[in-house]
């Protein structure tokens, strides 16, 4: 006489590498996906060789010794879209970006651009800001004569190592003087820095501190040697840049002293 009671049958998502028997063959496979024919739904599985099979998506079907029924998974629902941008600014979803202001923001290099779009971008488009490259300091003056900054084409600089006694500071100082009454519509600020690279916090990338690097060797060089990462060629610097820049999540990742000038410059240059 029988006792116990017959097990029941349950639903079970075919979910892409979940493993099952097919009851009638004894045939063991990883779901690969879930497929519709003319005949329904099958699920394709794929036995430790490699090897596929497609059977009708449905009951008959074994996990670990217990009768299945495989179900189509259920579609993902959308991820929550941030509240936030990587700045910290509230994010405006479904704002089309602005048309191009005059105001322009300048960057030493390729390296900052990339860092301020990474973390400042969707403010940036939303406000209608460019952000261009001066490719060095020593362009400043040339570059802003150019520009010819105005009430309505505000100039917003970021420059590196801009501390007291600095060549980017004696090089602001003479320029803004040079620009006469036009320097009011030009802010000039900056990072205490030697590199960019350093305003990314150092736990990111592992480390306690960014290295004390000596005169006469490069920073990239020496920071990239205190990182233990390749340093020899250009690509093996820009591959390094890359990994740093890759830690970076928003704007928690960096410094304040890099933080708060960029967000002084964005206010600047967006004033109406």
């Amino acid at each position: 006489m029988r006792t116990g009671s017959r097990a029941v049958t349950r639903d079970v998502e075919a979910a892409p590498g979940l493993v099952v028997e097919d009851v009638t063959s004894g045939y063991v496979g990883e779901v690969i996906t879930v497929e519709k024919t003319n005949g329904g739904h099958v699920v394709v599985l794929e036995d430790r060789r490699g090897a596929r099979r497609s059977f009708p998506l449905g009951p008959g079907f074994w996990i670990e010794g217990k009768p299945v029924r495989l179900v189509r998974p259920r579609p993902k629902s959308a991820p929550a879209r941030p509240s936030r941008t990587a700045s910290g600014s509230v994010a405006v979803h479904g704002a089309r970006a602005r048309v191009a202001r005059a105001s322009r923001i300048w960057v030493e290099g390729k390296h900052d651009a990339e860092l301020v779009e990474k973390v400042w971008g969707d403010d940036l488009r939303l406000e209608g800001i460019v952000v261009e490259l001066l490719q060095g300091a020593d362009h400043l003056e040339e570059i802003l004569t150019q520009f010819a900054p105005a009430p309505q084409r505000r100039a917003g600089v970021l420059l590196d190592h801009l501390v007291s006694g600095s060549k980017e500071s004696r090089l602001a100082a003479q320029v803004l003087h040079g620009l006469g009454a036009a320097a009011q519509h030009v802010k000039v600020l900056g990072h205490p820095y030697v590199d960019v690279w350093q305003a990314v916090k150092p736990e990111r990338v592992g480390l306690r501190a960014w290295p004390d690097v000596p005169r006469g060797t490069d920073i990239k060089v020496g920071s990239l040697a205190a990182l233990g990462w390749p340093r020899r060629t250009q690509a093996d610097i820009a591959q390094g840049w890359a990994r740093i820049l890759g830690s970076v999540r928003d704007y928690r990742d960096l410094s304040p002293a890099l933080l708060g000038r960029v967000e002084e410059l964005v206010d600047f240059v967006t004033i109406e």
